[in-house]
């Protein structure tokens, strides 16, 4: 997985569906509340990567009732969304660990 911007996006997606399956606005409300409100997610943003994420098999999308009746589309994790995900967290942290010598390189 690269570096950009629409890599990260796809990491924090496959981390929160890693703590189990989210209907996108679950999605959305996970990736800020746990970023302390740092990263704000737009639908715009959102429901592309999501199809993405889908048509490239690491995530699965079902559709469902919630408890008040109305219809919700619910992401899951994939077998290959789970490695994915954990070739991308090492990528991350080899390249934050990078700059952080580079930011502290006098």
């Amino acid at each position: 997985m690269s570096t950009s911007p629409q890599a990260a996006l796809d990491l924090v997606i496959l981390k929160t569906l890693d703590r189990g399956p989210n209907h996108g606005f679950g999605i959305t409300l996970h990736i800020e509340q746990a970023s302390g409100n740092m990263l704000k997610v737009e639908e715009g943003s959102l429901y592309p990567a999501l199809h993405r994420l889908e048509r490239t098999e690491l995530v699965t999308a079902d559709w469902t009732k919630t408890e008040n009746g109305r219809r919700a589309r619910i992401y899951s994790l994939t077998p290959a969304g789970r490695k994915r995900l954990r070739e991308a967290e090492q990528s991350w942290s080899q390249l934050s660990t990078g700059v952080a010598k580079v930011l502290s390189f006098s």
